[in-house]
């Protein structure tokens, strides 16, 4: 095994609809990272078709690693590990980063890791803040997944709450849908929001008040049709608030209590719901009071991006000794 402090790990993440690779030296320099989005191409549909993202996946990744392997001024016989996304996430879409992943580690006769795309997110975090360590409370809300971890250590953790239908995320954009938001919603909601009146529409905050830490966005998405059935001239900007200040107002208090209740000083939070700035300033501020430090990555690092994806590879192998067999298939529904 090469010493992981010169080691160059390959990163592929094709879990949705961005087409990702990048180049780690080590486990926290990322030489380079190319993220190609297929946003554009599912607007038309108002989401992500899963034939669709796999097709495109086929024609683009060969490029974007070859673009990864020239931005990084490495060659792929330099490389010593290749990492791929093998779940969760969509069938299709991972099935062609993993069989890229595994093809190239054949060819080269390096080890090959499958990275579960959750504890990528976290190592989006440790790029950003390598000695940000652990233990810690994490936050993961993107739009697949809303989950609270307790991270002991990096590759320990206690799944303490998951959301019981649509991720926040998710919401987001089917509340965006509604009215004339373009696919993927979040940003505009985020940017109108900041214009709007946040107490102008009365919805609900679903499973704020319950004793555990599991989350429902559904309630919020069905709030939402019902009154723009009786209000369709309502304001974008007002509707963007509204349903912002709900989301805020779930997932900070929620962060927060069970960092707490863990007996956590430390909440990180990730996803590309993290690079929302209203959730940012939110769970700072009110972090803050609680005696909590709230740390996000950098945006770039919240969406789904492959230097994540190679970073927790690079801890699997070097730091754990891990690898995968060429058997490995993906896992649509892997849990972290």
């Amino acid at each position: 095994m090469r010493d992981a402090g010169v080691a160059l790990t390959l990163g592929i993440e094709t879990s949705c609809d961005e087409t990702s690779a990048a180049v780690l030296r080590g486990e926290t320099e990322i030489l380079s990272n190319i993220v190609y989005t297929q946003a554009d191409l599912h607007a038309r549909y108002g989401g992500v078709v899963p034939e669709v993202a796999s097709r495109n996946h086929v024609v683009k990744l060969p490029y974007i690693v070859r673009d990864a392997l020239d931005a990084a001024h490495v060659e792929a016989r330099d490389l010593s590990l290749v990492a791929a996304t093998y779940g969760p996430g969509l069938v299709g879409p991972l099935l062609v980063g993993v069989s890229h992943a595994k093809g190239m580690a054949f060819a080269l006769g390096v080890p090959f890791v499958g990275v579960n795309h959750l504890e990528g997110h976290l190592f989006g975090h440790r790029l950003h803040r390598p000695l940000f360590e652990p233990p810690f409370m994490a936050l993961i809300v993107s739009g697949g997944h809303t989950a609270l971890v307790d991270v002991t250590r990096y590759g320990e953790y206690r799944v303490i709450g998951s959301t019981v239908d649509d991720a926040a995320g998710e919401a987001l954009d089917k509340i965006g849908k509604m009215v004339g938001i373009g696919y993927p919603a979040g940003a505009e909601i985020d940017r109108l929001a900041s214009i709007g009146n946040p107490k102008a529409i009365p919805l609900p905050r679903p499973m704020n008040d319950s004793t555990g830490f599991d989350f429902s966005f559904s309630g919020l998405k069905t709030a939402v049709l019902y009154y723009l059935r009786k209000s369709p001239r309502e304001k974008r900007e007002d509707i963007a608030a509204s349903v912002l200040a709900s989301v805020v107002d779930v997932l900070t208090k929620k962060g927060l209590e069970a960092t707490w209740r863990f007996h956590r000083t430390k909440l990180v939070v990730v996803g590309g719901v993290a690079a929302n700035q209203h959730l940012r300033e939110r769970l700072v501020q009110d972090g803050e009071k609680r005696g909590i430090e709230v740390s996000f990555p950098s945006p770039s690092l919240c969406t789904d991006n492959a230097a994540m994806i190679a970073a927790a590879g690079a801890f699997r192998h070097f730091s754990l000794g891990e690898s995968h067999p060429l058997s490995l298939t993906p896992d649509a529904s892997l849990s972290l």
